[in-house]
């Protein structure tokens, strides 16, 4: 973004991009949120610090996403449950696509369930492998696509929800030998995979979810988008108020 603001405390219609996650993790239920800082952590705190369900963890040095999660073991070691794992930069998330994963993870009885987007462009995105039959292989970095991966437009968009012990077994096993030398979370899913365990994959995310923010440009498309969701969600609430209004018993 070149600037001194952490990438979260960037504003989308008048609130940080992280409050938006903050607010679907809490409309499904999440009971204690981890949010993982590194650069401008203070500042990330100091804006969030009335929040009385975050806990706080610091990631030193930013060695990937997987190393990120790894930065929670101390908290999350000995968690019995499911943890969901989201992106702080996707102010685009939608509450009811988090409800779609739980319920598809609950219901396939799966290890780990991710939600996936279709995209017409989709360069920089981890492109979803599937094999003959549909099933889910693994996730492959963009960095790290052959020229058919490339191809693909399922993409990942990194909405994951794991059985908590499963995760943490997983991140043990994951290795930096790859194109940026870094801790991929998305190898903690093939490992997962190849342990045997169930995994599911569903096609939940509209592709205008599916889009992160790295540049103005696109904290300014995102405005757009987003005064577009309230005014609709405005024009819904006046006419079911009309309605009510004008009913008679």
């Amino acid at each position: 973004m070149k600037t001194d603001v952490p990438k979260v405390l960037h504003e989308v219609c008048g609130r940080p991009m992280l409050a938006y996650v903050l607010d679907a993790c809490r409309q499904v239920g999440v009971a204690k949120i981890y949010v993982v800082v590194g650069f401008g952590a203070d500042q990330v705190k100091e804006r969030f610090g009335s929040d009385g369900d975050i806990v706080w963890v610091r990631q030193e040095q930013q060695n990937g996403t997987a190393h990120a999660v790894m930065c929670c073991k101390e908290h999350l070691a000995d968690f019995e449950g499911q943890t969901l794992v989201l992106c702080g930069d996707g102010p685009l998330i939608r509450a009811e696509t988090l409800e779609t994963v739980i319920e598809t993870h609950e219901a396939e009885n799966s290890t780990m369930t991710l939600a996936t987007a279709v995209l017409d462009d989709p360069s920089g995105y981890g492109r979803i492998d599937r094999n003959g039959d549909g099933n889910l292989r693994g996730i492959v970095e963009h960095k790290d696509c052959t020229n058919e991966q490339l191809a693909i437009n399922e993409v990942n968009p990194s909405y994951y929800l794991f059985d908590n012990k499963v995760l943490f077994e997983a991140l043990d096993k994951v290795r930096s030998d790859n194109a940026s030398n870094e801790y991929y979370l998305t190898d903690a899913l093939s490992i997962i995979i190849e342990a045997g365990h169930k995994v599911a994959a569903v096609t939940a995310v509209r592709a205008e979810e599916a889009v992160g923010v790295n540049t103005k440009e696109q904290l300014g498309w995102m405005n757009e988008i987003m005064s577009r969701r309230i005014e609709e969600s405005r024009m819904s609430v006046e006419g079911r108020s009309g309605r009510e209004t004008g009913r008679q018993d």
